[in-house]
């Protein structure tokens, strides 16, 4: 988001330089970039409270006297008479709407509202619409214009799930699809509710009769919107962050008010509707407490005191959090108040005590069990807790961060299942994947957390090309684990197949396991493997293409055999990611051997072009034509 230097200091009696406002902002935990006095906003997604020149005065005002209270029209205002049903309250609690005509469009804006478009560099619309974008910038509460001429008949508010075709009033055409909130007129879809309106009601520069809504819309039913439609849109970034619930009625009066400034107004009349009553935030006043917290001794009085020029309102025993702040809820979100406010360079630190833990055997016991793992040639998996689907003991989060997963996971195979299937579709040919972690659930209205190991496999048992035709399955798994932990009830089931989306034939073998359940006799289990002499050095993951090659060799000697595969799986080269066996073919009749290597390429800095695979490729074949009974099918 973008705040001029010059519209903030213009409010802010001492003047401060750009480079003053620019380390209290800091300060105060908002990361930005200047560029030609213009502040480059960036913050984080609980701070929808900031998202506006006077949102963020409200910070400043902490460290400076701020005048930024601009006027409103305060005379008395008809009752619009409009027809318009609400029939998803719970999404749009508050929305207030206002009718205004006006006799003559203006020839030119006032200095401040002019100063808006040239500072920021931005386009004008119309004279409605532009009002519209002035108000959001100033207070952080997006209004909406439609032509008042052009909206005859129902006006309806609704969750629509039903498919319709929606054009916007920037000319785009979008197809709605499942679940939506919106805006309907006569049926039809006029405005994509918190993101953009639709060009059939938009105004334009001939408009002197509008209609303006003014909303709050809860943030999930607006988040991922804009994106899901590739829509660019300063409403939804808004909504998506929240917006105060409360500042509609003056919303709309500072819209009358600037109108009133640049034009005579014929009629206007205001409607507005409360569905839900606003829950009042209240949090005790524990300035010992907050001391603890923040390792600071600020006394009752400072800290009262900087609540109070935040907008915080202070009774005698607790403080009432705004409205606008919606992520302040506890004793410690106050406390991180107070610490940006003083400055966390300027707390000192104190030296602390970790007391001591006893080592536990619960940790030693899932240690174990990785090693285990991963001896048997398994790869471990950290999967997020948060999934999308539910089931009857599902726990649901009030306030997810992807609205399309917000229930704690109650099993782990579901994830780990996600894990292979996206492996498969990738070639991978001999998938073991492990999990340890807690699942959630609901019992008799308690919530219970239990400790799984899930595990999940597919595919060949493993590359060896002595094992090559040797497939995971139930009895494989089974007869594995019962050979080093036997005392341990490992029930594999196999999944069903049919109910995936997948070409794939291979049995998928799964099995979860309270931790526990396990005896005391997998802290006897010691790591087969030995470490390695030199560990492997962490490298990022590039997103740039790979290439893929894959080499068949026929082998007549047998006696080569090891010694020449040997020589492959020890090939090494900075480009060459990976190499496997993929095909193995035993042909006693002609007693020839055919074995196929896929061979994978990737670079981290650029991509990787065919003439780099050759010259590896090439290396690898000149090596096999210098050994007897070996060759290449295929290549001249």
């Amino acid at each position: 988001m973008k705040i001029a230097y010059k519209h903030l200091v213009k409010n802010i009696i001492a003047n401060p330089s750009i480079d003053e406002i620019s380390n209290r902002l800091f300060q105060l935990g908002h990361e930005h970039e200047i560029e030609n006095n213009i502040f480059n906003m960036e913050f984080t997604p609980n701070r929808g409270d900031c998202l506006s020149l006077n949102g963020l005065l409200r910070d400043l005002s902490v460290f400076y006297d701020v005048d930024a209270n601009q006027e409103i029209y305060d005379e008395k205002l008809n009752i619009l008479d409009i027809d318009f049903e609400n029939f998803a309250q719970d999404i749009c609690p508050q929305i207030s709407f206002l009718k205004i005509e006006i006799e003559s469009i203006p020839d030119k804006y006032k200095d401040y509202l002019n100063d808006y478009f040239i500072d920021l560099n931005l386009n004008k619309n119309n004279f409605f619409t532009d009002i519209s974008n002035y108000i959001s910038y100033e207070n952080g509460q997006p209004t909406h214009c439609y032509d008042a001429n052009k909206i005859n008949g129902k006006l309806v508010f609704q969750e629509l799930d039903t498919e319709q075709e929606f054009e916007t009033l920037l000319g785009k055409k979008i197809n709605l699809t499942n679940k939506n909130s919106v805006f309907l007129l006569n049926d039809k879809v006029i405005n994509l509710a918190g993101v953009i309106g639709g060009i059939e009601t938009s105004c334009s520069s001939d408009t002197k009769t509008a209609l303006v809504e003014c909303a709050f819309f809860k943030p999930e039913a607006i988040i991922g919107k804009s994106v899901k439609y590739d829509i660019q849109s300063e409403a939804s970034y808004k909504f998506e962050r929240f917006v105060d619930p409360e500042c509609q009625d003056r919303t709309i009066k500072r819209f009358i008010k600037i109108v009133d400034e640049h034009t005579n107004i014929k009629d206007m009349s205001v409607i507005s509707y409360n569905f839900k009553q606003n829950k009042v935030t209240k949090v005790p006043i524990k300035t010992n407490e907050i001391n603890q917290i923040i390792g600071t001794n600020i006394s009752e009085e400072s800290y009262l005191n900087y609540l109070s020029k935040l907008g915080f309102i202070i009774n005698d025993e607790h403080i009432e959090v705004p409205s606008y702040r919606s992520d302040i809820e506890t004793q410690n979100d106050l406390a991180e108040e107070i610490a940006r406010v003083i400055g966390y360079d300027n707390i000192t630190s104190n030296e602390i005590t970790i007391p001591k833990g006893k080592k536990s055997n619960i940790h030693d016991l899932e240690n174990n069990l990785r090693f285990f793992l991963l001896d048997e040639g398994f790869y471990e998996i950290i999967n997020s807790p948060f999934v999308g689907s539910d089931s009857s003991n599902s726990i649901s989060v009030d306030n997810p961060l992807d609205s399309n997963k917000k229930y704690l996971r109650s099993n782990l195979t579901e994830s780990l299942l996600e894990n292979l299937l996206y492996n498969e579709r990738r070639q991978k040919d001999s998938i073991k994947l492990f999990e340890i972690s807690d699942i959630y659930t609901v019992k008799n209205k308690k919530i219970h957390v239990t400790r799984k190991l899930g595990i999940i496999a597919s595919g060949r048992a493993g590359h060896n090309y002595k094992d090559f035709s040797k497939k995971i399955s139930k009895k494989y798994l089974t007869s594995v684990f019962k050979e080093t932990l036997p005392n341990e009830n490992f029930e594999f089931k196999v999944l069903n197949r049919e109910l995936l989306n997948t070409k794939v034939k291979n049995e998928i073998i799964c099995c979860e396991v309270d931790i526990a359940n396990f005896s005391s006799d997998v802290l006897s289990y010691k790591k087969i493997s030995k470490p390695p002499e030199n560990f492997i050095e962490y490298s990022p993951i590039s997103d740039l293409p790979y290439s893929i090659r894959d080499l068949s060799f026929s082998i007549k000697d047998f006696t080569e055999l090891d010694k020449f595969i040997e020589y492959i799986l020890e090939f090494k080269h900075k480009l060459l990611k990976e190499k496997y066996i993929f095909d193995y073919f035993n042909n006693e009749k002609n007693a020839e051997i055919k074995i196929g290597f896929r061979f994978i390429f990737q670079s981290a800095d650029s991509t990787i072009t065919e003439a780099q695979v050759n010259d590896i490729i090439s290396v690898i074949i000149d090596h096999t034509e210098e050994i007897d009974g070996i060759t290449i099918p295929g290549l001249t």
